[in-house]
């Protein structure tokens, strides 16, 4: 499950599905290669996001991969 304390390289290596889904939210530093370093909360507080969209972004993320199970 994803929470929004998992780290950036956590949730890349363990979902890599996420990364696309990631880059639609605006949160497109991890595809293009750039380190991006921190918790998926910080990577998210950095582009914008309020605290509820926040947590409105990981209970999409765990959607998406259970979807894919």
């Amino acid at each position: 499950m994803i929470n929004k304390n998992i780290s950036i390289e956590e949730l890349v290596s363990s979902f890599p599905d996420t990364v696309s889904f990631l880059a639609l939210k605006g949160i497109r530093c991890i595809r293009c290669g750039e380190a991006l370093w921190g918790t998926l909360e910080s990577a998210a507080a950095e582009k914008g996001f309020s605290d509820k969209e926040i947590d409105e972004l990981v209970i999409e993320l765990n959607v998406l991969i259970n979807s894919k199970k």
